[in-house]
């Protein structure tokens, strides 16, 4: 089983990067993902999550508008695109799964997320 986060770099405020997760060896279409990040010296915290079947996404109040959560089961991907960062958002970026039993369900705690993949670093230079 795992999670493979991709897509992090450098870029200039106002930028875009895009994050991909790539699952294997889990029933993707189980599972809710969502992406959570960890600056230096700061708190793992939420960004973005999109439920089983890709109906729902929830979005962190500082990311809503810029960044979009989205998924392709068929591929068992996860993509973070991500628009107009600012030097704030630069972090590791983590892609987690959440093993759910309804189609829209959304946790933002990273306590209740089973899988977590090893990180891609975005730095953001103002």
């Amino acid at each position: 089983v795992q999670l493979q986060a991709s897509g992090g770099g450098l870029v200039q405020t106002g930028g875009s990067l895009r994050l991909s997760c790539a699952a294997s060896g889990l029933t993707f279409s189980s599972y809710t993902i969502g992406w959570f990040r960890q600056a230096p010296g700061k708190e793992r915290e939420f960004v973005a999550a999109i439920s089983r079947s890709g109906l729902s996404t929830y979005h962190q109040d500082s990311v809503k508008g810029r960044f979009t959560i989205s998924r392709d089961n068929a591929k068992n991907t996860v993509g973070l695109q991500m628009n107009s960062l600012k030097p704030e958002d630069t972090a590791v970026y983590y892609c987690a799964a959440d093993w759910v039993l309804t189609s829209t369900t959304i946790r933002r705690r990273p306590r209740e997320y089973d899988l977590w993949g090893q990180g891609t670093l975005v730095t953001v230079s103002s």
